[in-house]
């Protein structure tokens, strides 16, 4: 049975806490096994805190802000010691079919309809699937691999790092990838959510595009500041932004408010809905540096040149280093 694994110790001064296994549906089925039987038998190879992330590339899913992106995790383990908790060690993501109806209330949807409406949804678990009833995350030991599979801690020695999903997914496809400390502009953008059914991080539609789950003003930044982070280099971060741009969707009314959703359409010279972002939200936009007179100043480049600049143009991530995937990644 094929897998990838990201694994725990240091890179430079930055700790990874817990491994992180990538599994794929079809090497799972190839093997002739579940995936609770996968999650189990790879559980068994690794003693340290591991999370064990199920995938399948075939389908889509979206991030916190409301962009939409092929390949999506289904499935979601922990184990510490070489075992997975009973009961709380294994949880699947809901799955959605395309259904225009969802269209009225997630707006940000209409990019699944415009680019790949024939692939199923997968965003966080099922609220009735679960024991623990805020938090979409599973525990064994000292492992927890929260917010659907994208946040991940060692419990005892509380070390953290943030794998975004698209992070995740980039980790599989060898593209390049960032370690660094998340930052204070990251942990403002973390917060600048899209209401959701079943919800990457919040199991019900809660905060809309234009409102802040922190609702902390000049604190939010510092939330997570100091927690190392893997994510896609921006260049690959612009180019799934200025697709959901082109979908017609608007940051702050269809998309998160989220510095990165707001750089790249400032960059661009597109439209973002002033106006629908709340007070609270423009006061930790503010405290990060991106004021509404910044988001104004529209710079009218080009696609290509926004992509090539990303790194320029893009705020986030602190004393990053960028890898090719291969670089971090074990295969099995």
């Amino acid at each position: 049975m094929k897998y990838k694994m990201f694994p725990e110790g240091k890179i430079e001064d930055k700790m990874i806490p817990v491994n992180v296994i990538f599994m794929n549906v079809k090497d799972i089925a190839a093997a002739g096994m579940t995936q609770d039987e996968a999650i189990h038998e790879v559980a068994k190879r690794h003693m340290e805190p591991t999370a064990i992330n199920i995938f399948d590339m075939d389908a889509c899913t979206t991030t916190s802000d409301g962009l939409c992106i092929e390949g999506a995790i289904v499935r979601m383990g922990a184990s510490d010691r070489g075992r997975v908790n009973p009961d709380f060690g294994i949880l699947p993501m809901y799955e959605f079919s395309f259904d225009e109806k969802m269209l009225e209330t997630e707006r940000h949807l209409i990019q699944w309809k415009k680019l790949f409406p024939e692939r199923k949804l997968f965003r966080g678990p099922d609220p009735s699937k679960k024991i623990i009833p805020i938090h979409n995350v599973v525990i064994s030991g000292r492992a927890s691999n929260n917010n659907s599979a994208t946040e991940m801690m060692n419990i005892v020695t509380m070390d953290e790092v943030l794998y975004p999903i698209i992070g995740q997914l980039e980790s599989q496809r060898d593209g390049e990838l960032l370690v660094g400390w998340t930052g204070e502009t990251m942990s403002v953008g973390i917060g600048m959510t899209v209401a959701e059914q079943f919800g990457r991080v919040f199991p019900h539609p809660q905060f809309k595009a234009g409102e802040t789950a922190h609702n902390s003003g000049p604190y939010a930044k510092t939330l997570k500041q100091w927690i190392p982070c893997i994510v896609a280099a921006k260049q690959t971060m612009a180019k799934y932004i200025i697709r959901a741009l082109d979908c017609g969707c608007v940051p702050g009314l269809d998309i998160g408010c989220s510095p990165l959703n707001l750089a790249v359409a400032r960059a661009l010279g597109r439209e973002i809905a002033f106006d629908n972002i709340a007070e609270s939200s423009w006061a930790e936009l503010e405290s990060v540096g991106i004021t509404r007179e910044w988001a104004e100043q529209s710079l009218n480049l080009s696609p290509e040149e926004v992509i090539e600049r990303a790194d320029e143009l893009l705020p986030g991530v602190e004393d990053a280093k960028k890898y090719k995937a291969h670089e971090l990644i074990q295969e099995y």
